[in-house]
């Protein structure tokens, strides 16, 4: 396996329970139970980066556990140009900002539209996303495209219809949202071997509800596994956890992050 792929882990299964997913009040938490749980590093959500104070806190953070920034989330209706000038400003802020921590990724969400996406809304969606991979060059961050079900559903129709007029674009597929779209994770991969930089992992249960931590649910990581090797992957990893919002956990977050890190060294390599 490639000795320098970076582990980390996106904070969501903590906004999820929290008021309007705001994680600001408890980054403490979240950097000490990462760096605890022997983690590499840390993908923020772009919301955290948006107070007054952001930066200077959590480079403090940063310092006192040891834990990098390694980039952000980003999500937005990238399809809707009618919303272009306020997101433009708003990643021209956040991307600022996560480069001034040493963040060198975009995971980037172009935003689900109500119905099938039009090709007009594709086209918008791809100029905006032109702009934004540009900015981000400029700051020496690598933008992603991060999949939830939407961009992968009805034959990847959505990513297709982004690749088509961005052929440029890079891949961070969360593997887990690939399964529940019905799109084989081992496929994909290799389909894709030549975009892919960055990765989500969760898992589930046979059952399709989603496990505690990584590596007690059904998913097949060691045929993932396998086929990260065939492809060479040497991107970046992050750990994702996510619980159905009537799942009451048995343990602290933190020890299943533990878990879930100990998982992805036994069966991937990392």
């Amino acid at each position: 396996m490639a000795k320098n792929v970076v582990v980390g882990a996106h904070p969501w299964v903590y906004a999820a329970r929290r008021p309007q997913r705001d994680i600001y009040p408890i980054l403490g938490e979240i950097f000490a139970d990462m760096s605890a749980s022997g983690l590499d590093g840390i993908e923020l959500m772009d919301s955290a980066l948006v107070p007054d104070g952001a930066v200077e806190r959590i480079g403090e953070l940063s310092r006192e556990h040891g834990l990098p920034v390694i980039g952000t989330s980003f999500g937005a209706c990238m399809w809707d140009r009618a919303k272009h000038a306020e997101i433009r400003d708003y990643a021209k802020g956040v991307v600022a900002r996560l480069a001034q921590l040493g963040g060198r990724t975009l995971g980037v969400s172009v935003g689900a539209a109500p119905k099938r996406k039009t090709p007009e809304q594709l086209d918008a969606q791809a100029d905006l996303l032109r702009e934004v991979v540009a900015l981000c060059e400029a700051h020496r961050v690598v933008l992603n495209l991060h999949n939830h079900t939407y961009e992968v559903q009805d034959g990847l129709y959505d990513l297709r219809g982004t690749l088509d007029r961005v052929p440029e674009a890079k891949l961070g597929p969360d593997l887990n949202w690939l399964l529940r779209a019905g799109v084989d994770p081992v496929k994909f991969l290799h389909e894709f071997r030549e975009r892919i930089v960055f990765l989500h992992l969760r898992d589930q249960h046979a059952g399709g509800r989603w496990s505690e931590a990584l590596g007690e649910g059904d998913m097949d990581y060691r045929a993932i596994s396998r086929a990260l090797r065939e492809i060479s992957f040497a991107g970046d990893v992050i750990i994702e956890l996510a619980h159905e919002r009537d799942f009451e956990p048995t343990r602290p977050i933190g020890e299943s992050l533990k878990r879930s890190r100990a998982f992805v060294k036994e069966v991937l390599g990392y």
